[in-house]
């Protein structure tokens, strides 16, 4: 994981924030999709804020593209904000979205 990667997490009745900050790598990205995949249950949506993102490394986007199959069926809505939330939407999945701000 990147050293200076971490995130705080805001949770209430029906969603989840997560505000993400520093480099975001390969290592990063499994840690962020570790998290996910516990937060799923009771949940109707999942905002993950990129904006104090200082790197989104290539590594990091592909690794966080290639492990959200767990979003379909009932899942929440994933929703991702911030200027470089469009890159971490893989195409075909309507459970994932960027919002723009």
């Amino acid at each position: 994981m990147a050293s200076n990667f971490k995130f705080s997490i805001y949770r209430n009745s029906e969603n989840i924030h997560i505000k993400l900050f520093g480099d975001f790598d390969g290592t990063s990205a499994f840690e962020l999709i570790n998290f996910l995949k516990e937060s799923t249950d009771a949940v109707s949506k999942i905002f993950v804020h990129t904006s104090c993102l200082k790197r989104i490394l290539p590594f990091g986007r592909d690794v966080f593209l290639s492990n959200l199959d767990f979003f379909r069926g009932d899942s929440p809505l994933l929703l991702l904000t911030g200027d470089e939330a469009s890159g971490l939407v893989p195409r075909n999945n309507k459970h994932i979205q960027a919002l723009s701000c």
